[in-house]
């Protein structure tokens, strides 16, 4: 297994270009499977889960081809309406073509994303709202068996979901009739994939607003062509980055308008950001202001920040509360980042941070992807030399991020075993 080594304490000098979302391009490559055509995506990012989902359409039928950041994506062949376990335990993302694929077959195979139980866990949300629209749903040896034609209907989620947001949406455009959906997620994910369904010929209204309406459709465009947006996630990591580590940078093929919750702590930090168009570059300053967070629903603080925020915190000058409103057990990496020293304090899903002068080099372990991310951070602001292992978590969102620290000065460098 691959491993990263870091010396630490060296600042950040230069420019890093981001990627494309890993988030909004997920639900895209299913949504490629609701009308049988061809697409070509680019801006797409060479990940683990993008190759995971390349590989998933594969298993239902489809021809794909990735090349240089662009994907060719052949749904005419589309023949297997089935998700199988080995692809959907390693992404959660995968459950996204379960709308996809009643939509198009009116049938649907998909196996139960890993340690989600069928009640109390989110996924349940996505089932509520396909039983809204009509189709019957049945629990089958850890699958999900979805069957029906749909029928357009008002879904209202308890909490604005994004990945049941996203399968109405994908089930829906097709349905006999109107579907409103209410409070609905606002990501700019959510954005993305209701502008390439309605360029594909659906009709949805109410684009970032919590309500969606989708009028049903009988048949959708062919053939797209279709850029997917910058990885907001990617920038907020090196947005707080430079400002743990030190240093000034600047990121090329952004949006800033998709960090505005981020941008705003970081200034309350002490950070000093200067914003372009899609530009945005960050000096850091000398020390780090205490600065509490609480995750939210965009267009709060993303959750996916919520670790390498911590690790920012974990060198401010006084304490620093961070409570995660959002997955209330999102917090691996608090034991990790206390063995480079960070005092941190957890208590159901507030941690209490209070920051210390030097963090020290140690042996540490990836957990998930945006723990690894707060790892590589914390690691890169220490002094002395540290080991991460089980790195191949970091490859499911983030694309060489090894190589861009390198170009910004970085001392990191990956080890294969």
């Amino acid at each position: 297994m691959d491993k990263i080594i870091i010396r630490g304490g060296k600042p950040l000098f230069g420019e890093v270009n981001i990627g494309g979302a890993k988030n909004a391009v997920l639900p895209i490559m299913a949504a490629t499977v609701i009308s049988p055509g061809h697409y070509n995506l680019t801006n797409v990012p060479n990940l683990r889960d993008t190759r995971t989902m390349a590989e998933l359409l594969r298993v239902i039928g489809a021809k794909v081809e990735y090349n240089n950041h662009k994907m060719e994506i052949d749904s005419t062949t589309c023949n297997n309406p089935v998700a199988p376990y080995d692809l959907v335990k390693t992404m959660r993302a995968s459950f996204d073509i379960l709308g996809a694929l009643i939509s198009r077959f009116g049938y649907a195979e998909v196996s139960m994303p890993g340690g989600c139980a069928w009640g109390p866990r989110p996924v349940n949300y996505h089932i509520d709202a396909l039983k809204k629209l009509g189709a019957h749903l049945n629990l089958d040896h850890g699958n999900i068996i979805a069957s029906g034609k749909l029928t357009g209907n008002e879904i209202k989620f308890e909490f604005p979901s994004v990945g049941a947001t996203k399968n109405a949406l994908m089930a829906a455009v097709k349905a006999n009739g109107k579907t409103i959906i209410r409070n609905a997620a606002r990501e700019p994910e959510i954005d993305t994939l209701v502008d390439f369904l309605n360029l594909l010929g659906a009709v949805i209204t109410g684009k970032s607003t919590s309500t969606l309406m989708i009028e049903g459709v009988n048949t959708l465009n062919d053939n797209l062509d279709f850029e997917i947006i910058p990885d907001r996630i990617e920038a907020g990591t090196f947005l707080i980055a430079a400002a743990l580590i030190g240093g000034e940078i600047t990121l090329t093929g952004v949006n800033p308008n998709h960090l505005s919750a981020v941008i705003n702590k970081l200034k309350a930090s002490g950070t000093e950001v200067i914003i372009f168009e899609n530009k945005i570059k960050v000096c850091a300053s000398k020390e780090i202001k205490a600065v509490d967070m609480t995750t939210a629903p965009y267009p709060g603080f993303p959750t996916d920040l919520q670790a390498q925020w911590m690790a920012l915190m974990t060198k401010c000058t006084s304490s620093a509360t961070i409570i995660d409103e959002v997955y209330f057990d999102r917090f691996t990496h608090v034991a990790e980042l206390s063995r480079l020293g960070a005092n941190i304090k957890l208590e159901r899903n507030i941690a209490t941070v209070t920051g210390i002068d030097t963090l020290i080099g140690a042996p540490v372990m990836s957990t998930d992807i945006r723990a690894s991310a707060s790892l590589i951070l914390a690691c890169l602001a220490a002094d002395g030399e540290s080991e991460i292992s089980r790195v191949y978590h970091i490859d499911r969102g983030y694309e060489n991020i090894e190589k861009k620290f390198q170009k910004l000065g970085a001392d990191i460098n990956r080890i294969s075993n």
